[in-house]
């Protein structure tokens, strides 16, 4: 049963369905991002609703800020069992743009951070029953994107991570889990010309809270999620 969760990179759209999901099935939330002012709003939000979430600000691409970020969740909630690894940075440059600082942000933002966090999340998982660590991908994980060179890069990592990952903790009792999102998500606040061409993000979300709730013996490491397009 998921109890605790960590969700890094909590942002309007996807990041907020996923806390939202999880804070509404009971669990306690600690949400991680580098916006104070967004995280404060949302966690007073989410109170007034009676769920139990903690922001916490939090650089993840600073190992000082990741170990002292889970320390907070830790101390409010209790050991982490699940993690959501959610934050990426976007580097929307080609090859003869993009400064070499701008590619090594979007690595650190996507893969470094998720691998901070993997390490925080997974200490508590290997010493308690297990746990969920989850990854958002997306399509640039599996096909580069013309004009992206930072952010598509950084996405493979991911997946090489996350698949890494579930090799080495799978048989420890930890569940690894890469989401390719193959597709737009319908944006917040904005309306769209058509909505079924985008991805709902609570729809998303759910999809999320059952790969917590896998059984041990038919555990997915790969889940595509994408609109339904008729010519497909």
């Amino acid at each position: 049963m998921t109890r605790t969760v960590v969700v890094a990179g909590v942002g309007p759209g996807l990041g907020e369905s996923i806390v939202r999901k999880f804070a509404a099935e009971g669990c306690s939330v600690g949400m991680f991002a580098r916006s104070a002012e967004f995280l404060d709003e949302l966690e007073a939000d989410l109170d007034d609703e009676g769920y139990d979430v903690l922001a916490v600000p939090t650089d993840i691409t600073d190992p000082g800020a990741v170990e002292a970020g889970f320390e907070a969740v830790r101390e409010a909630s209790g050991p982490i069992d699940t993690l959501v690894n959610h934050a990426s940075a976007g580097a929307w440059r080609g090859l003869t743009d993009i400064s070499p600082e701008a590619f090594e942000e979007a690595w650190r933002v996507s893969a470094q951070g998720a691998l901070l966090c993997s390490q925080e999340a997974a200490e508590d998982m290997l010493a308690e029953d297990g746990g969920t660590i989850l990854f958002t991908g997306a399509t640039s994980a599996i096909r580069g994107r013309e004009g992206a060179v930072g952010f598509s890069s950084a996405k493979f990592a991911v997946r090489g991570l996350a698949e890494s990952m579930a090799r080495e903790l799978g048989p420890q009792g930890i569940h690894v889990c890469h989401i390719v999102i193959d597709g737009g998500i319908r944006p917040p606040n904005r309306d769209v010309d058509d909505p079924e061409a985008f991805l709902d993000p609570d729809a998303i979300a759910e999809s999320y809270w059952h790969l917590t709730q896998q059984d041990r013996s038919a555990w997915t490491l790969e889940l595509d999620l994408r609109p339904h397009v008729e010519d497909f």
